[in-house]
């Protein structure tokens, strides 16, 4: 056999294996529960959104140990909350005016790839502009970060500030800014997660309200009833 046809076996195999293993998600499923996923499909009310990292080694049910339908999940490179991403700020806005989500969390995870390729000066095509994003993180933070001789450690610490600031950003929102306006609880997180031992870490970082936002970034209740 070739290895040009061998190489298209594998290439099929790898497809169809998705599909038999789609067959026995559902096998086992139903023989533990027969009605799983009849009352999956009458809908959702998860209170978490995940911001998270689209790292394939970090599922966001997986690692909490929780159900389908429990978490609303968005992932992109290197978990970036920024106010330009219209993707995130719809899901978000959908997370919060419609499902009425009580968590937003935003986790990152030690070793990320993305964050690597921040902290170094190869181009790696169209993601550069996207990476650029967690460069203005080290930036505002290269006093503590440029002080870190260990490339491992310097980069954890990054992942970990691209996390705070990801909360920060989400707190400047006009979404998450409405709904506190607004009465709703809502709290936002930063979360770690560790490849090495399946951990995730709380940054502290957790808030409810805009108390410690600088006044620059607060919007005004009345201007909110104006608009409406």
């Amino acid at each position: 056999m070739s290895d040009i046809i061998k190489k298209d076996l594998h290439h099929s195999e790898i497809y169809l294996n998705l599909l038999e293993g789609n067959k026995q998600f559902v096998k086992d499923t139903l023989e533990i529960d027969s009605e799983y996923f009849t009352n999956l499909a009458k809908g959702q009310e998860p209170p978490i959104l995940w911001i998270g990292c689209a790292d394939s080694r970090v599922p966001a049910n997986q690692i909490t140990n929780t159900k389908p339908g429990e978490i609303f999940v968005h992932r992109n490179i290197a978990n970036v909350v920024v106010h330009s991403d219209m993707n995130m700020l719809s899901v978000l806005d959908y997370a919060i005016n419609i499902l009425h989500v009580k968590h937003v969390i935003v986790t990152g995870h030690y070793g990320c790839g993305g964050i690597l390729a921040a902290m170094s000066n190869r181009q790696f095509g169209l993601i550069d502009n996207w990476l650029s994003h967690i460069k203005d993180v080290y930036r505002l933070h290269a006093k503590e970060l440029d002080q870190i001789a260990d490339e491992v450690e310097r980069s954890n610490r990054l992942v970990e500030y691209n996390v705070i600031e990801g909360v920060y950003n989400l707190c400047k929102t006009s979404i998450v800014q409405n709904a506190w306006l607004n009465g709703q609880l809502l709290g936002v997180h930063g979360w770690v997660y560790s490849l090495n031992t399946g951990k995730i870490t709380d940054l502290k970082v957790s808030t409810y309200n805009s108390a410690n936002m600088e006044d620059i970034f607060k919007f005004d209740s009345t201007d909110l009833k104006l608009s409406i």
